[in-house]
């Protein structure tokens, strides 16, 4: 493969990753049926050999499968991978309806949880998935600070927290990275959370960065296992709508020689210089095309015409339902 995946240090860490991870969660549920662990091994194995070493997963993808899928995946090679999960979502197996936790008793029974799955004695970036409104964020990080200590953590990572939480955390302990929602129909984090993150030093770790599939080539199904079937932006006017977006900007992928998902990942990399997007798939061909998207580089002409496009374009729909905006900007 031609193309080159650059190196990056994780924010106030050591940690060498590469500028695209790659999000293993669809590789057990929530987009259609799950590979088998066959494929999904395949996948990271492909990864790891051409230059992806930024492997995101969590507990509560798949219950559990996820974990050790990357671990099935990466045996014999762990140390050439740097592996981040989270915690913080309790699901029941095979329900969507979750509760969020971030209590210290349970960051520490989650993360030796996470480690037997894993077949790990650490994880190299451990995240609170969403912020428990019921507990101080300072007694969350506080319990992760000692599992640093510990050395069962290399890092410490948030999701989707508000402005005010990411500065009360990072004041316990630095934190390396910040995940959430981003992308060219997914623009909150702009408000202030991306200039904060460069200000304390930490990496902002963009999910979804091709909007789940609305930023390529995915079609309503009627495939009761996908997500995007309940999701607001993807029903009925809102989806045509937003569908109508994507077609104005794959007009400018067309004229860059480029497909929508690759310019997409491309506008979400070119933001800041602190952005490792972690887009996700089932499929190699895919996985080669994300790869190939770390070498576009956008003109300035360019980016004005994508901006022009989303300024003049409103997104229609909220991007979960109330149960999935559960610790969201909290």
């Amino acid at each position: 493969m031609s193309a080159k995946i650059s190196m990056k240090t994780l924010g106030n860490s050591e940690i060498k990753i590469s500028s695209i991870g790659l999000g293993c969660m669809g590789l057990s549920e929530f987009y259609g049926e799950a590979t088998s662990d066959k494929q999904g091994c395949e996948l990271i194995l492909h990864a790891l050999d051409n230059g992806i070493n930024f492997f995101d997963t969590a507990d509560m993808y798949g219950n559990g499968h996820n974990e050790k899928l990357l671990a099935k995946g990466l045996k014999g090679r762990r140390e050439e991978a740097v592996i981040a999960t989270k915690f913080g979502i309790v699901r029941e197996k095979g329900e969507y309806a979750r509760t969020i936790s971030g209590k210290p008793e349970y960051v520490r029974k989650a993360c030796h949880d996470s480690l037997r799955r894993l077949g790990t004695d650490y994880i190299d970036l451990y995240y609170i998935h969403r912020v428990d409104g019921d507990t101080p964020i300072e007694d969350t990080i506080g319990e992760m600070s000692r599992l640093a200590d510990e050395g069962k953590i290399r890092a410490i990572g948030i999701s989707e927290a508000s402005a005010e939480t990411l500065r009360k955390a990072h004041a316990v302990h630095p934190l390396s990275a910040l995940q959430s929602e981003y992308s060219m129909l997914t623009r909150d984090p702009e408000g202030e959370i991306l200039g904060l993150t460069r200000e304390l030093g930490i990496s902002f770790v963009p999910y979804s960065p091709i909007c789940r599939g609305l930023l390529s080539n995915w079609k309503p199904s009627s495939d009761n296992d996908d997500l995007r079937n309940n999701l607001p932006r993807f029903q009925g006017d809102s989806y045509t709508r937003n569908k109508s977006i994507a077609d104005k900007l794959a007009v400018i992928a067309t004229n860059k020689g480029c497909s929508l998902a690759q310019l997409s990942l491309a506008w979400v990399c070119a933001q800041r210089d602190n952005i490792i997007p972690i887009p996700g798939t089932t499929k190699i061909k895919n996985l080669d095309s994300n790869i190939a998207a770390a070498s576009i580089t956008l003109s300035a002409e360019e980016l004005a015409d994508i901006e022009k496009i989303l300024s003049a374009n409103k997104v229609r729909g909220n991007r979960y339902t109330e149960e999935g905006m559960k610790g969201v900007n909290v």
